[in-house]
């Protein structure tokens, strides 16, 4: 029996309202815990919201309400949309809780009474000088700065010098390092791992554990003049919520016996793979298993903004499209992990062709006929029929498939392993001309092809249910199934279905869009230049370009050009050397380990007095660079076409 699977999302900060960066975490990770319960593994969903810090009080004065009423209203807003998209977390955690507070209160007073391994307190105080960002709520450095401003507000840090408390970050780097590099904390993709393991090589100081001009959060208990600074507040909350202050037994169960996950976008990698596991660490607690840090997205190729016109509001698109087809659409606009591009503009094309056309139009053909030819009544199975061995070994490794895909987070994996199965169906229909044989009144074959449609139907609807749950219940219940069966077992069976019972199809499962009305959920599609004939050229010149992939095995800055970086590249035929000017976009530590697509066949150029034999694809937005990853487990070596 695997033990119990606990996952988390980041607390969002409740100075907005949710938008699709929050729902596409969220519902990544309710899918995540629903495809473990039905894998026989109890799982525990936690999410909730971050109350405190100067920006919500401004915010809130602003509002001419209390703090706490500010965050009331707001917190509503993210318990609504949640309910909307079906999220069934186990527990919605807020940092201005009693019970949050009282476990802040406790690790804070752990941390003070802890030492370092050569005796050192880890809590000290001292003053810092330094620069201060409102709207990211932390210190900066200079270097972190873009023409003197915060890269993300674009405002200039204020310079603030005072008395805080600090952590002794410094004590416990080298054994997070030995834990990373170890693989005792998983830090996933391994892109996100390297980039940690970079940040361990640079000299990182202590970081304030207080804030003194700070009023609205949680007092010290040594210190009342003092509050604890945001993250140590925040990422408090990933134990608070199981009891690590009141519940000694629950906070057993899932912090030292289950497999835990925190899951979250990038931008708040030091905080939760640097402190956090420090701050365990001088609590005398174990770390998570495993952090999983997906990229960032942008909106038909632009950051999405209020003032673009790009931003895209979950709650429109549950209007449009409804909460499972929204859930859908937004866990399949590419590989989950990666950085990507959600095309609002094509919602409604991919709506129709993956549910509309391909899911919904099979259960309507196979229903209908049933209706028609068996009287609604389930008909019975029939062994060699033409295809149905190959339809039955797809089925059978489906399930195994897209569990594994999950338990490595491949969400769009697992989810087109589903959708695979449908249009192995669909082709399997298709090619057997069941409208065929119930002319010919072929009636045994004619109910074994229904028969064989019905169950792949019936397993999709429980490899598809952790990210359609409501979708998937209706379908089961055309089939005139219930919960009894919604496991990944009985998904890993075929002839599973009770011959004659009800099949009752009468509404479509999902109705198609209307491709000219165009409700993009207030999401414009980026400015395109249009394509100048005079540069078009013949398919044969383009077939002389040989393109493949390729692993980058090093990577170093060419001295001298701030643009170049020298790689070392497997494409297949060994080790080779190319030069490539993305020095300005990716560092050494963030392009090692990465698969690229290379022109393999150029012919040598010296660049900077560097042989340089090939060439990088990349893609440009605005002033942004980056460089072109192929999808799936492809080789060095492997061809693109």
């Amino acid at each position: 029996m695997s033990k119990p699977f606990y996952i988390t999302t980041p607390i969002y900060y409740v100075n907005d309202r949710p938008h699709i960066g929050h729902a596409y975490t969220t519902i990544a990770a309710d899918m995540m815990a629903r495809f473990h319960r039905i894998a026989g593994r109890e799982a525990f969903f936690l999410t909730g919201t971050d109350e405190h810090g100067t920006k919500i009080a401004e915010a809130a004065e602003a509002a001419g309400v209390s703090e706490i009423e500010f965050c009331d209203g707001n917190v509503a807003k993210f318990k609504d949309v949640w309910t909307k998209l079906d999220i069934k977390y186990d527990y919605f955690v807020r940092t201005t809780s009693e019970r949050h507070l009282e476990a802040v209160r406790k690790i804070l007073d752990v941390m003070r009474e802890a030492k370092s391994d050569d005796g050192q307190e880890v809590v000290y105080s001292d003053f810092y000088e330094g620069l201060y960002c409102k709207g990211c709520e932390k210190f900066m450095t200079e270097k972190e700065l873009v023409d003197g401003k915060c890269s993300d507000h674009q405002t200039v840090p204020e310079k603030v010098k005072e008395k805080n408390y600090f952590f002794r970050l410094t004590a416990f780097l080298p054994t997070i390092k030995e834990k990373i590099e170890s693989g005792e904390l998983q830090i996933l993709p391994d892109e996100r791992r390297r980039e940690v393991l970079g940040l361990l090589n640079q000299d990182l100081p202590d970081f304030s554990l207080s804030r003194e001009r700070v009023k609205w959060g949680v007092p010290l208990t040594f210190d009342p003049s003092q509050v604890a600074y945001v993250w140590i507040d925040a990422l408090s909350n990933y134990i608070s919520a199981i009891g690590y202050a009141d519940n000694e037994t629950e906070f057993k169960k899932w912090w030292y016996d289950s497999e835990v996950v925190h899951l979250m976008a990038k931008d708040i990698l030091k905080f939760h793979c640097l402190y956090w596991p420090a701050m365990l660490m001088a609590a005398g607690l174990p770390l998570p298993e495993k952090m999983f840090l997906h990229g960032y997205f942008t909106v038909n190729g632009t950051k999405m903004s209020k003032s673009l016109g790009n931003f895209i509001d979950p709650v429109d698109m549950i209007e449009e499209f409804g909460s499972d087809s929204t859930r859908y659409l937004l866990l399949t606009q590419y590989p989950f992990g990666l950085d990507g591009d959600i095309q609002a503009n094509r919602f409604v094309i991919q709506y129709n062709s993956d549910l509309a056309n391909d899911l919904g139009n099979l259960v309507s053909r196979v229903g209908k006929m049933i209706a028609v030819n068996f009287n609604g009544k389930m008909p019975s199975p029939s062994s060699g029929l033409a295809g149905m061995q190959d339809l039955m070994k797809l089925t059978e490794r489906a399930p195994g498939e897209a569990y594994e895909h999950v338990k490595h987070f491949r969400l769009s994996h697992a989810i087109a392993t589903g959708l695979n199965l449908v249009k192995a169906a669909n082709k399997f229909f298709d090619e057997t001309k069941p409208w065929v044989l119930a002319r010919e009144g072929k009636t045994k074959e004619l109910g074994g092809v229904l028969y064989a449609c019905c169950e792949v139907l019936r397993i999709v609807s429980i490899l598809l249910y952790p990210v359609m749950p409501n979708k998937m219940s209706e379908l089961r219940k055309m089939l005139s199934l219930d919960d009894s069966t919604l496991t990944l077992d009985h998904a890993a069976t075929f002839f599973d279905q009770a011959v004659g019972a009800t099949i009752d199809v009468s509404e479509p499962l999902f109705p198609r869009k209307d491709v000219k009305k165009k409700t993009e959920a207030k999401a414009k599609p980026a400015k395109s230049k249009q394509v100048n004939d005079d540069n078009l050229i013949d398919i044969s010149d383009f077939g002389k370009v040989k393109l493949k992939v390729a692993v980058v095995l090093s990577a170093e800055k060419v001295e001298g050009a701030d643009r170049l970086l020298k790689l070392q590249i497997d494409a297949g035929k060994g080790k080779k050397q190319i030069v490539a000017g993305i020095a300005e976009h990716y560092t050494p530590e963030q392009i090692v380990g990465k698969k690229v697509i290379v022109v393999a066949n150029l012919k040598p150029a010296v660049i900077r007095g560097i042989e340089s034999n090939g060439m990088l694809l990349a893609a440009k937005k605005g002033k942004k660079l980056f460089v072109v990853t192929p999808d799936g487990d492809l080789p060095p070596g492997a061809g693109v076409s």
